[in-house]
């Protein structure tokens, strides 16, 4: 990897660390999803008693949250890895970059 700059391996770090901040409607929404549905269902959770309005409610509205989100964290990190770096190797850069983007998550997880 040819880095001229040092700092440009930075930015897909920080840039994915900033997109994580909203990341946290999404990633609440997938897991509110899944501890009320399928997780439940098997018996590694407690269902919320209040929610009886049925799982299509939430996948109206979780689908395309989560879609909306997925498709520009996809087409920032494709345009990064292409403009901003030189050649990155694949696996560490999408690795990276999904762990910055849900580090703000676990952090609020971790405090709250």
């Amino acid at each position: 990897m040819k880095n001229t700059q040092p700092w440009k391996s930075f930015v897909p770090v920080a840039v994915n660390f900033l997109l994580g901040i909203p990341a946290i409607v999404p990633i609440f929404l997938v897991w509110y999803v899944l501890s009320n549905g399928p997780l439940s269902d098997l018996g590694w959770t407690n269902r919320n008693p209040n929610e009886d309005d049925g799982m299509w409610l939430w996948l109206v509205i979780v689908v395309p949250i989560v879609a909306c989100f997925g498709g520009l964290w996809a087409l920032v990190n494709i345009w990064l890895r292409r403009k901003v770096l030189d050649t990155p190797a694949p696996y560490p850069y999408w690795l990276v970059c999904v762990t910055a983007t849900l580090a703000p998550f676990f952090v609020g997880v971790g405090i709250g």
